[in-house]
């Protein structure tokens, strides 16, 4: 079954990601306020970014691989800025290894 990791832009400019087998009636339920509870309180969302998937399970691992990752990074995926995305996965990859390398002292 195919599924869709998404992306929406809520009322206050926020971001919200979520996964689902069925995109068009997911944008439906999260506009009558029966999505998620970050959703429901920021009316109306807008589609924004949106990868389609063979199997359900693949979308469902994007979008938890995508909800942990900072605005900027996100905005970088939105915007098919490809360049900026490896620059803030390689600044947060960095970041990692010092705290890692410094818990050793």
């Amino acid at each position: 079954m195919k599924g869709w990791m998404y992306i929406l832009r809520c009322s206050d400019d926020s971001y919200y990601t979520g996964s689902t087998n069925n995109l068009e009636l997911r944008l439906i339920q999260h506009q009558k306020r029966e999505g998620a509870n970050h959703t429901k309180k920021r009316l109306p969302v807008q589609l924004i970014y949106f990868e389609e998937y063979e199997r359900i399970d693949i979308a469902f691992y994007r979008e938890k691989q995508v909800q942990g990752w900072n605005r900027k990074k996100k905005e970088a995926l939105i915007n098919g800025q490809d360049e900026e995305l490896k620059k803030a996965a390689e600044c947060m990859n960095d970041s990692h290894w010092k705290l890692f390398k410094n818990s050793g002292d």
